[in-house]
């Protein structure tokens, strides 16, 4: 699988439809997706790769494929939109939430669908973001020293 392609992901009644590249056959791309759900393991399609099975030619036409499948299987249907506030940088998804006037985030990496984010509380969503991407930062510098 290729990474993730955040920066093609659509919001969907509750859902983060998340297309990539699956495959390629005579040089044409195969698209896929993968899920995240507002409301996190309670949802049975939370971080699943292509729960409908169809595969498709092209990025938009992936997420209509994923939008029928929420249409016709989602067991809940969201009325607000959670993945408002997510950003992509370094081909990282980051989607900063708000509760109680806090903020936190979430932070999934270029290839898979796991949460690495630090459990840390800040006091606005520019807070926050500016931490994020100090550590982001940090990270490729090294990784690129290391390269040298």
């Amino acid at each position: 699988m290729s990474r993730l392609l955040y920066e093609s992901s659509v919001s969907y009644k509750g859902y983060l439809i998340i297309p990539f590249v699956f495959g390629k056959a005579d040089n044409y791309e195969i698209y896929s997706y993968k899920l995240l759900a507002e409301i996190g393991n309670n949802s049975q399609f939370h971080k699943t790769e292509n729960p409908s099975g169809i595969y498709g030619s092209s990025i938009s036409n992936i997420i209509d494929i994923a939008k029928e499948h929420i249409d016709k299987q989602s067991e809940f249907i969201s009325s607000g939109d959670s993945f408002k506030s997510r950003y992509i940088y370094h081909h990282n998804l980051i989607i900063v939430s708000q509760q109680e006037g806090k903020y936190f985030y979430d932070h999934y990496p270029p290839e898979l669908l796991n949460n690495i984010a630090a459990p840390k509380l800040f006091n606005s969503e520019y807070e926050c973001l500016s931490w994020i991407k100090l550590g982001l930062d940090g990270r490729y510098t090294r990784q690129r020293v290391r390269q040298l």
